[in-house]
């Protein structure tokens, strides 16, 4: 492979998988536009790559953020459940609808969402006395130097809720870190780095089982994932030291920037502009 592409491929892979582990949403996004515009692949090689560099992003983030117990794996993994039960039902719906239906629908929720993280502040439920601690969990924030307590609320609402989020992953192709980060935030009230590093931890699962069904078909073209992957995975190393060290309320307000960007140009390609 000729150098200078190798070396796009990483700074792709790392720029994407700094964006990943600051807000947990994949990069699938940029991994998927860049790889077809730039490098000239096919939607479905670069959807396969995508999928490569969004593990090895979420590996990279979870080593650290599982460590220094940012990522709540309980509630991840919870949560997975119902959202890979909701891509499986977007990919069904997904083939009755036109696109551009769906592009709109995600992108209204989306700006929504990011609304909603400007406007309210954020609301943290210390745990209760005597409960069971099922859902009770802390990290220390190296940011302010305290120990952040948490019990997590509406867990079978959220549940429900990530089925959603599955479904238009699904339909649309776009990361549902964008709908799981505000909703674990907003309505579940876990603490924005907690709920971006979960997030993180989730995407990766997701990926994985999507990237070995494009392996096993032969899609998977190595060396690009591997320079993709490369860049990914230090991108994520990079960001998860940006993100222990931002303070949460404007972590809160720069994820809510990035989402409204990501929403606006899911739009435009919708309306036929991109």
């Amino acid at each position: 492979m000729d150098p200078i592409i190798l070396a796009g491929l990483m700074v792709t892979g790392l720029g994407a998988g700094v964006l990943g582990a600051l807000f947990g949403l994949g990069g699938g996004i940029i991994f998927v536009p860049v790889l077809m515009l730039v490098f000239g692949l096919a939607p479905t090689e670069a959807v396969a790559i995508s999928l490569i560099g969004i593990i090895a992003g979420s590996v990279g983030a979870s080593t650290v953020f599982v460590d220094k117990g940012l990522s709540n794996v309980r509630l991840g993994l919870l949560l997975e459940i119902t959202t890979a039960t909701g891509a499986i039902i977007g990919a069904v719906v997904a083939t009755y609808l036109e696109d551009w239906i769906l592009m709109v629908v995600f992108s209204v929720i989306v700006y929504f969402s990011g609304y909603r993280m400007l406007r309210n502040p954020e609301k943290i439920v210390q745990p209760a006395e005597g409960a069971d601690g099922r859902f009770a969990f802390n990290y220390s924030d190296e940011a302010t130097g305290e120990s952040v307590d948490y019990e997590v609320q509406n867990v079978k609402g959220g549940m429900a809720l990530c089925t959603v989020a599955g479904m238009i992953s699904s339909m649309t192709g776009v990361g549902g870190g964008m709908v799981k980060v505000p909703l674990m935030n907003i309505y579940m009230h876990v603490p924005m780095k907690a709920a971006s590093a979960t997030s993180s931890y989730m995407i990766g699962i997701t990926a994985f089982s999507g990237a070995i069904t494009y392996f096993l078909g032969g899609q998977v073209l190595l060396e690009y994932a591997a320079g993709i992957a490369i860049g990914a995975f230090l991108g994520a190393l990079a960001g998860t030291y940006l993100t222990r060290r931002i303070q949460a309320r404007h972590l809160r307000k720069y994820f809510s920037v990035v989402v409204f960007i990501m929403a606006t140009l899911v739009l435009l390609q919708a309306v036929g502009i991109l």
